[in-house]
């Protein structure tokens, strides 16, 4: 997996949020992206899953063009913020519902994603209504990789989590790098990052700084 971003800009109501953005994302890495409120993280997130059109620029995704050659980022995981899963369900039955759209994901792949983040002892009950916080983001998390994603985007993905689960999180993504994943990983908890990312930046402005060079 490789993204290729190119001079890409993104403003809203005439601000601009991302300025002449350029970067290559390569496989087998994590990428650690920081920065404060508003800076664009979450944006670029959602411009790489290709959730939003951009105002100019472009984003190559294994020599494609994203909105060009596909509608969106092939084999991807993805947590975005305020996102939901259907209350009335457990957490497999969840997994099970999402599995239908492309059918590559065996009983076997969902069990598998949630003992790794850890929700082993609630994969049947209770349904997810009646989930903490940290339970929804594991399960966030077991949605994002359940299908073997290649491409893997988190926003703030420890939010909520206690520190073992963020251990487990950790050593969990650190072992879909070494499959060769691409991760990238927005995140105001620069521990995490430390701890997480091979890459770290931090974008500033609607501009991308490799802190990793500095």
């Amino acid at each position: 997996m490789e993204i290729q971003v190119n001079n890409i800009v993104k403003t809203i109501h005439k601000k601009v949020i991302l300025d002449h953005l350029s970067y290559r994302f390569e496989g087998g890495h994590i990428y650690g992206l920081t920065g404060i409120n508003g800076s664009g993280k979450t944006m670029l997130l959602r411009a790489l899953a290709g959730l939003i059109h951009l105002t100019s620029g472009e984003i190559i995704i294994n020599g494609k063009v994203l909105h060009r050659d596909m509608d969106f980022a092939p084999d991807t995981g993805v947590i975005i913020e305020n996102m939901s899963l259907l209350p009335q369900f457990s957490a497999f039955e969840n997994l099970k519902q999402l599995s239908k759209i492309k059918r590559c994901a065996t009983d076997k792949d969902i069990l598998s994603a949630l003992t790794a983040v850890g929700l082993q002892e609630q994969i049947y009950q209770p349904k997810l209504k009646a989930y903490s916080l940290g339970m929804r983001q594991k399960l966030n998390i077991a949605q994002a990789i359940f299908e073997n994603q290649q491409l893997i985007l988190l926003d703030e993905p420890t939010n909520g989590l206690d520190s073992d689960s963020v251990d487990k999180c950790i050593q969990t993504l650190r072992q879909l790098r070494d499959q060769g994943k691409l991760i990238i990983l927005a995140s105001h908890i620069s521990d995490d990052l430390m701890r997480l990312a091979d890459k770290q930046l931090k974008l500033s402005a609607g501009h991308l700084v490799d802190l990793t060079s500095e």
